[in-house]
């Protein structure tokens, strides 16, 4: 192992007049004699740089007081150190490495690698950290096999605001992520995860890499739970609760938190499982496939007679209706909506689990209570009920049309996730890791609440909202990564057969981002649970009179034909000229059920969909357009094709007739040249054109081969 001479000794001498003296601090010789010693060794985030009084406030003091008098906890942090021995600031040649190996610890904690991704260290050097970490391992434990307890942590996060981030720090981080669980395989050590406790909380880092007082308390539990093995006891996921309904057909996962090494024994539908909480206090089990129906029960019990106990489980379709004030839009608030508000309890077997924020994103401020709930990440509430007519009236009139169709179609139960928040973009739906590497979306992350990438309303809006707010970084639902950390991650991991979204007037301003963003959408909740194929069926947004709709419909027509497995409702024939809320609600639900009818469950006799544009030629000087999803293409009212027009070279947009036959529109094209056509395009638009259903066809743009 590689130690420079003068700066050992000049570490032995400031080891003799300080640091050494200072490890003993406060404590007889006699009394440290009784205690487990723990040394906290790092960098600046041990050390507790920008904290105010780190003597008090750095994670490792606030460990000492978690654990209590039985331990003496020191801290052996320097600013800036690197794990590499040829790092810019390698730790071992620091004074406090030396004050570490002295002090003799019972358990060693070490988090290192924030500095190696300087452009000075990792790119260089990549290839020696495992063995430099080993050694660093090594020189504690002495060749000593009743030697020190040692943890390695997950280094805690780095994050965009970081001037590196883009120009390697993003990158280097996860591959030092990587190779420092590689190192606690090889050096047999435990494994602390710093990183997934914070990950969600920028807010409490104003340099990007720093945390304040309250994240170096949450660095000193998660020690502190590692260290004890202290995870609170036993706890299920959120997610798992009375009146819940799973997934069937599918294998049944089920996890949750105990003290580390406690057995426990799970039995569901006479199945029984056996498993023992980890190191991490993380422990889950798989269940088989069960029938349809029930109820079921889930029970937990541990060795020393912990118990949880799941009541009234049933097992059937399970989907997820989320998005923005168009899918909040209450049942209670729908055209036609009283008769199933009425009948709402006769469906026992239909289930809400209704994910409410604890305050809508008025144009108010928001008080310092529900400021700091908001940076707590509980901003959702709500529990599994079963449908009655008061929850019935309060959900989505989307979602619950669409479930309760469902239930009805399939003769099975069927589960219902609402997460919705009126005036959310996308990207607060995304996960942070997607949002990061993905080359489009990571910008989004950058100064959100004055980045043009954001509706200019929805940063006003947040704005006002924030106002009273002490930190800077506060947090709003509106932020990129908000909804899914405070939403998505509290039911993300149980199967679900899929997603209806209705969502996108918040970004309407910007089509061309909006591709980028449901993409990133899309992969990031497939990514969630677990399912690379995960149908994805969303509404199209339907006629008002804003000038960027038409562009934006088709969009997300051409979204719908790229994106595997999803499709998309058209809802232009239900929308209102002066209003972003049209309450024809239980139309658009029951389009998603027979889409998802039809498409998930093979009922081909359900009609789903309106005519799809497949094809466009030119013959003989007619322009044919053709149509799929149809048996016969006509016009809601029996008049001409309204809102058809057409292009030539010079891009000129003008009105043209045209007829219907065989499923075709034809346009006669004799005198002029045509480029291009489009139809529907307008804010509020009145197009006819529908199938024998009566569903309407989208808006479109499409050229014309010459």
């Amino acid at each position: 192992m590689k130690l420079s001479g003068i700066t050992f000794v000049v570490g032995l001498l400031m080891l003799i007049v300080g640091i050494g003296q200072n490890a003993m601090a406060g404590s007889s010789k006699d009394d440290v004699h009784k205690k487990i010693k723990v040394a906290c060794v790092g960098n600046s985030v041990t050390q507790g740089y920008l904290l105010s009084n780190p003597d008090r406030d750095s994670y490792p003091s606030q460990l000492q007081k978690l654990l209590g008098d039985d331990y003496d906890v020191q801290n052996f942090g320097h600013s800036g150190a690197t794990l590499l021995t040829k790092g810019h600031r390698p730790y071992i040649e620091m004074p406090e490495y030396a004050g570490a190996l002295k002090f003799d610890a019972e358990i060693i904690v070490i988090h290192l690698g924030l500095n190696d991704t300087d452009p000075r260290n990792w790119p260089n050097y990549r290839d020696e950290f495992l063995t430099d970490y080993m050694d660093l391992i090594a020189s504690f434990r002495k060749d000593n096999d009743n030697g020190p307890k040692v943890y390695i942590c997950k280094i805690s996060p780095i994050f965009n605001a970081h001037p590196r981030f883009k120009s390697g720090t993003r990158d280097w981080f996860w591959q030092i992520q990587q190779a420092i669980e590689q190192v606690a395989w090889n050096s047999k050590t435990g494994l602390i995860d710093l990183h997934e406790s914070l990950y969600s909380h920028p807010e409490l880092f104003a340099d990007a890499l720093h945390p304040n007082v309250e994240g170096a308390g949450i660095i000193a539990q998660t020690v502190y739970e590692n260290i004890s093995g202290n995870f609170g006891g036993l706890s299920l996921a959120p997610v798992f609760m009375n009146h819940i309904v799973l997934q069937q057909k599918q294998p049944i996962p089920v996890w949750g938190k105990a003290n580390s090494g406690t057995k426990l024994t799970l039995t569901f539908d006479q199945q029984k499982r056996i498993c023992t909480a980890n190191e991490n206090g993380i422990w889950s089990v798989t269940f088989e496939p069960v029938a349809a129906g029930g109820p079921y029960q889930l029970v937990v019990i541990t060795e020393d007679q912990q118990t949880i106990s799941i009541e009234d489980i049933l097992v059937g379709e399970v989907w997820i209706c989320a998005g923005q004030s168009n899918m909040e839009f209450q049942l209670q608030q729908a055209v036609d909506a009283s008769t199933l508000i009425d009948n709402a309890s006769n469906f026992p077997n239909l289930r809400l689990y209704n994910l409410k924020g604890i305050v809508r994103p008025d144009n108010t401020n928001w008080n310092s209570t529900t400021l700091a709930q908001i940076n707590q990440l509980h901003f959702f509430d709500g529990k599994w009920k079963q449908s009655n007519a008061g929850d019935a009236a309060e959900f989505s009139a989307i979602g619950y049309t669409f479930g309760r169709k469902l239930n009805e179609k399939l003769d099975v139960p069927v589960g219902l996730i609402q997460i919705s928040v009126g005036g959310a973009p996308a990207e607060a739906f995304i996960d942070r890791k997607t949002l990061e590497f993905d080359p489009f979306m990571v910008d989004m992350l950058y100064n959100w609440k004055y980045n043009d990438f954001i509706l200019e309303w929805c940063r006003e809006r947040a704005a006002k909202n924030i106002e009273l707010a002490e930190n800077k970084l506060q947090r709003h639902p509106f932020e990129p990564a908000y909804i899914y950390e405070a939403g998505v991650k509290l039911v993300a991991g149980i199967p679900v057969a899929g997603v209806i979204w209705y969502q996108g007037e918040s970004n309407a301003h910007n089509a061309e981002h909006y591709k980028p963003a449901f993409s990133a959408l899309v992969q990031s909740w497939r990514s969630a649970f677990n399912q690379a194929e995960m149908p994805f069926y969303f509404a199209q947004l339907s006629s008002i009179n804003r000038p960027l709709w038409p562009w934006f419909r088709e969009t997300q027509r051409q979204l719908a034909l790229n994106t595997p497995n999803t499709a998309m409702v058209v809802t232009s024939d239900l929308g209102d000229s002066l209003d972003v809320h049209p309450k024809h609600k239980i139309k658009i639900g029951e389009r998603f059920a027979n889409l998802a009818l039809s498409r998930n469950y093979g009922m081909k006799d359900v009609p789903y969909g309106g005519p799809q544009i497949s094809a466009v030629a030119q013959e003989n000087g007619k322009v044919i357009l053709s149509f799929s999803h149809t048996i016969q293409l006509k016009t809601a009212d029996g008049n001409p094709v309204r809102e058809l027009e057409v292009a030539g070279a010079d891009g000129l947009f003008h009105p043209v007739s045209a007829k219907l036959e065989d499923n075709k529109i034809i346009i006669n094209s004799k005198d002029k040249t045509i480029e291009q056509v489009r139809y529907g395009w307008k804010p509020f638009s009145r197009g006819n054109l529908v199938n024998e259903n009566g569903w309407p066809a989208s808006t479109f743009q499409v050229a014309c081969p010459q």
